[in-house]
């Protein structure tokens, strides 16, 4: 709901609840004075809606002047009850002043007046109505303060988060820009339409990576094109040592995960897994919904002697832990493992779709 819509309707509530006592005072008169519904009514809506005006402004220029964050709770007490004061007795005046002009314009229709009983009723239900309106407007105010604490927090998380997007395309491995500038090189003497592919195919992986924003997240399919994109690089530097396969279900294709959130799982995985292979192996990647949950893993082939090593103590791995807590705490988390002849990475996170 927006700050208008929020505001009318809350002006509307203010409105009702003040028509609600007018309508009470006119019951209140009738039953007492003895006059018609109508000629009551007549004194005490006008006066009800008059003192909710007064009374709103001033209560809500006493709280902003006199914040409960700044004020000690005595010196707000007794502003308030002085102001309270005043201007139940001004309202009493203007019901004399009200009921005075009635008896004079329509003496026949009106028989109220005020009488000493309903004047301290009137003051009464007046200091009241005052103080329950300042405490009101502290607490609209102290919500309007929390939402903008919320906002303020909601705006750092998301600055942090597109610094943290910003941090990993800088942790995009430094060799792997090296190596294929250096592929391309050695490819213009041997086959310039190979590097002119592989120059395209870079080129396009660093577009797609800076179009990227924290905040937003992609489609399990987008994600799945840029790590091809990556793999396609690879694979002209590794050939035919580097095999890539990805098993994605429709529903899982459709779900949406922070941005970069598998990149790094696969560098790790061509790294410290295929780049240590004489003979080379496969980076797998299969994702399948699981009811309210997706379920991905990475899976590739390692050096026995050499996963033991590294297990755990990539960044890409700490990177991954720490963006699935910040985007969904508890509900996602990452696990990974030695399996027979290779390393694997499991993500589960909430199923959601753009839907």
């Amino acid at each position: 709901m927006g700050a208008g819509a929020w505001g009318r309707r809350s002006a509307a509530l203010y409105l009702a609840a003040w028509l609600m006592l007018g309508l009470m005072l006119a019951g209140l008169l009738e039953a007492t004075h003895g006059a018609g519904f109508g000629a009551c009514l007549a004194f005490a809506l006008p006066l009800v809606l008059v003192y909710a005006s007064a009374c709103g402004f001033s209560a809500y220029y006493q709280c902003r002047a006199f914040p409960l964050a700044r004020t000690p709770l005595p010196t707000v007490l007794g502003v308030f009850f002085v102001s309270a004061a005043t201007a139940s007795l001004l309202w009493c005046a203007a019901g004399a002043s009200w009921a005075a002009l009635g008896r004079a314009l329509a003496p026949q229709l009106s028989t109220v007046s005020m009488s000493r009983p309903l004047a301290a009723v009137m003051f009464g239900v007046g200091v009241l109505l005052y103080g329950m309106s300042g405490a009101a407007h502290y607490l609209a105010i102290e919500f309007e303060r929390a939402r903008s604490l919320e906002r303020s927090e909601l705006e750092a998380r998301l600055l942090a988060q597109e610094a943290e997007l910003r941090m990993l395309r800088t942790q995009i491995d430094p060799h792997f820009l090296f190596n294929s500038l250096n592929s391309i090189s050695a490819l213009t003497a041997i086959d310039a339409g190979a590097a002119r592919d592989m120059t395209l195919q870079l080129a396009g992986f660093f577009r797609q990576t800076l179009g990227l924003e924290a905040h937003r997240k992609v489609s399990l399919q987008q994600e799945l094109a840029l790590i091809r994109r990556f793999v396609a690089i690879e694979a002209l530097r590794f050939g035919p040592r580097l095999a890539f396969e990805a098993q994605v279900d429709d529903e899982a294709g459709r779900c949406l995960l922070p941005p970069m959130i598998l990149q790094p799982l696969v560098e790790n995985a061509v790294k410290h897994g295929i780049g240590g292979l004489v003979d080379g192996g496969a980076v797998r990647v299969r994702a399948e919904r699981a009811g309210s949950q997706l379920k991905i893993s990475v899976e590739n082939d390692v050096d026995p002697d050499a996963a033991r090593a590294i297990a755990g103590k990539g960044i890409g791995l700490v990177n991954v832990r720490q963006r699935l807590a910040a985007a969904y705490g508890i509900e996602a988390f990452v696990h990974w493992r030695r399996i027979e002849n290779g390393f694997r990475v499991d993500l589960v996170l909430p199923f959601e779709t753009g839907d």
